[in-house]
């Protein structure tokens, strides 16, 4: 009965809704969430909205720490951050830290960064687009080649971008693009496409070192931004819980490279990062492995590493936690998702906010439970007309049989 009525539906289905429903159900965190879920936590939010419109207004770029249950919705709050950037007109960056992604290693994370670097708009990450567009002449590619002479600490990128602008040949401009991604390139073919381009020898003032000088790449990258037109960059870190599964001198080089984002050079424009961690992480590891002794241990003859990985502990410490949503939040969330699953598979259900908190609550604590109960919840309504208890007449209009509090079979198995 219903699933005919659903199936006739169809030619209303909005499949943009169909997606956030689809992530939801799976459980795998996606920016179109972020986008449409973004009431919950308002005080949160608007810290990070005020922190970001103040990276934009004044260019000072600025970090900050917070931290969350498991499951309650850190992720989602970076995605919620996601959006608000590009409401901004920033370009952001996603990572997840890790063994793949380690920080205390930042010329191994900068090409994680980069490959997870989306520009305002843009559905796939990239920007090197915008650099095969620049020409030799224009103002942006001359004010490019004058900071990268001047503003950095080596000139590897003032010849890389003179050799990029000036050669026609694929074979080099796929590598000088490869490089700015974090694949990088030889000084000898820099020197060889330079030599042929402008008849004159490239004299770098000091050799490349990827792990001495990599912070040259992330300053011109801001700089970049800022001068496609972007009013910035956000850098969003996510598990960096997993700063504590590392060695004592990996985590000690993990707090001082944080301090790099959190309170970074004035290089580094326009930029705005967030670092999620595990609301345990204090008493996990910086309590009970004695971060504070270790990191003294492991720079005890570098004060400004002792200095930053000190303040990147205090800053973990002090960061604000996401408090659990209240009984009305997470009802606003799930009736949300009533209309998302109406909308996605062109139904139309009128279920109330007490009946669908009911069936979510054998589904334990966590949102993320409590959100793919509800879904569980509205297939079944949708695909037999019932679930639990609750029962939905043709035209959507909710009933109930002996009991009128619905459950939802099978969540243990969430």
């Amino acid at each position: 009965m219903m699933q005919s009525q659903s199936i006739g539906a169809q030619k209303n289905t909005d499949f943009n809704a169909r997606h956030v429903i689809e992530a939801l159900r799976s459980g795998v965190p996606s920016r179109a969430v972020g986008e449409y879920f973004s009431e919950a936590r308002p005080a949160m939010m608007r810290r990070v909205q005020d922190r970001l419109e103040k990276v934009v207004e004044t260019g000072h770029s600025d970090g900050m720490v917070f931290t969350g249950r498991y499951g309650e919705g850190k992720t989602h709050l970076l995605n919620t951050a996601f959006s608000m950037a590009f409401a901004e007109n920033m370009a952001v960056s996603f990572v997840s830290l890790g063994k793949e992604t380690p920080i205390d290693k930042p010329h191994q994370l900068y090409p994680k960064i980069i490959a997870n670097t989306y520009l305002p708009g843009a559905a796939q990450p990239g920007f090197c687009r915008k650099l095969e567009d620049l020409t030799k002449g224009s103002n942006v590619s001359g004010e490019l080649l004058a900071y990268t002479a001047k503003e950095l600490e080596t000139d590897k990128l003032y010849f890389l971008l003179r050799a990029f602008l000036g050669t026609q040949e694929e074979d080099e401009r796929y590598a000088f693009l490869a490089d700015l991604e974090g694949d990088f390139t030889t000084g000898p073919l820099i020197k060889r496409s330079y030599r042929r381009i402008t008849g004159s020898v490239a004299r770098f003032n000091q050799n490349f070192s990827k792990t001495k000088h990599i912070y040259d790449y992330f300053y011109f990258i801001s700089h970049l931004f800022r001068q496609l037109g972007y009013n910035g960059w956000v850098i969003l870190f996510d598990e960096a819980e997993l700063i504590g599964g590392m060695g004592k001198k990996a985590r000690a080089k993990s707090y001082v490279e944080m301090q790099r984002f959190l309170k970074p050079s004035p290089r580094l424009e326009s930029v705005f990062s967030l670092f999620a961690f595990s609301s345990s992480y204090v008493e996990d590891v910086i309590d009970k492995k004695k971060e504070f002794e270790n990191v003294e241990g492991v720079f005890d003859e570098d004060k400004d590493a002792l200095s930053a990985s000190h303040a990147s502990l205090h800053a973990i410490e002090n960061a604000p936690e996401l408090a659990p949503l209240t009984k009305e939040e997470i009802t606003q969330i799930l009736m949300s998702i009533q209309d998302f699953h109406g909308r996605a598979y062109g139904w139309h259900p009128d279920v109330s906010a007490e009946s669908i908190y009911a069936a979510t609550e054998a589904g334990g604590y966590l949102l993320r439970t409590k959100i793919r109960a509800a879904i569980e919840f509205f297939d079944q309504l949708y695909q037999y007309g019932a679930a639990g208890r609750t029962k939905i007449t043709e035209l959507g209009k909710e009933t109930f049989e002996e009991d009128d509090t619905p459950d939802l079979p099978n969540l243990d198995e969430l």
